[in-house]
């Protein structure tokens, strides 16, 4: 039987650790507070786009 490698174990569980930590600063940057969205979740697919312009409304008064 071969014998574990405790090293490359490690490595692994150190290259998982950040990878998390870096997805959680993305998230964190994006601005999103829920944590338990699948990834490629929650990407704003209900809300519109924004394109950097005010919604049209109609002013009081202008009619």
């Amino acid at each position: 039987m071969a014998t574990p490698n405790y090293q490359y174990e490690k490595r692994q569980r150190e290259l998982a650790k950040k990878k998390k930590k870096e997805e959680k600063a993305q998230r964190k940057a994006a601005g999103v507070s829920s944590h338990d969205e699948p990834e490629g979740q929650g990407q704003g697919q209900d809300q519109p786009a924004d394109n950097g312009t005010p919604p049209e409304t109609e002013t009081p008064g202008t009619a």
